[in-house]
């Protein structure tokens, strides 16, 4: 078929439409998570379950096709994009590692953080100083935020080293 054909065209835009809908989707997170902690409890939740439900269900599965349409990219290819390349490898390599941070390191913190939120709300406000949760949500704000990073930055290497292919 080859790089130009109808097919490889078709699976190009799948691919970048994944990458678009996957990784747009979580890049403002944080947005959503600093506006969630200036609302009320009850909002802030809201806020919070509809961002961690784009983001773990929708999202999360054009993450997952972005690599499957990839690698249809290189198989009709005809043998011009190949495994070997170091863009290639590389972009793989990252993407893997940064799907493993992803599942093993910042989902567990964001599920922990929405229970949480849940538990606060069901509480009601406290009678006296913070609620006693508030000191957990902090902790794991602080170890979400550079594992956000890193995910980010590993995004963008991925991306530039699509664009350039050294």
């Amino acid at each position: 078929m080859g790089i130009g054909s109808f097919a490889y065209n078709l699976v190009l835009l799948l691919h970048i439409l994944s990458a678009i809908i996957g990784f747009g989707g979580t890049l403002l997170n944080g947005v959503y998570a600093s506006r969630a902690r200036q609302l009320p409890a009850e909002q802030g939740l809201a806020v919070t379950e509809v961002n961690t439900f784009v983001s773990l269900r929708i999202a999360e599965v054009f993450i997952y096709l972005v690599p499957i349409w990839g690698f249809g990219l290189i198989g009709l290819s005809d043998g011009v994009i190949g495994w070997g390349e170091t863009w290639v490898w590389l972009s793989i390599t990252i993407y893997a590692l940064a799907l493993l941070l992803s599942l093993f390191a910042l989902q567990p913190r964001v599920h922990r953080m929405v229970a949480l939120q849940r538990e606060m709300v069901a509480s009601g406000p406290p009678a006296g100083g913070p609620p006693p949760q508030a000191a957990a949500m902090e902790a794991l704000g602080k170890q979400i935020g550079p594992i956000s990073g890193v995910l980010h930055l590993s995004m963008v290497v991925v991306l530039a080293l699509m664009i350039w292919q050294p």
